[in-house]
């Protein structure tokens, strides 16, 4: 029975996350050779200021004027 968990930046719409979810899935069955009922798939969301990139938070990161270099 394979979990997948996935660490992701907060922010993105119900139908987005369902869509990750049932195309993850779909990889999984098709590459684990694994029934649908098998699969757990688990988002964790994390908010901006609370995920580090280097010595800045994504917060801070995404804020920076345009032009200026962003991840």
């Amino acid at each position: 029975m394979p979990v997948i968990t996935v660490q992701m930046l907060s922010g993105r719409t119900a139908a987005q996350k369902s869509d990750f979810i049932q195309q993850v899935a779909e990889v999984a069955m098709r590459t684990l050779d694994v029934p649908e009922r098998a699969i757990t798939i688990v988002l964790n969301e994390v908010a901006p200021e609370s995920w580090g990139a280097g010595s800045k938070t994504m917060a801070a990161l995404r804020s920076k004027p345009p032009g200026a270099q962003a991840i």
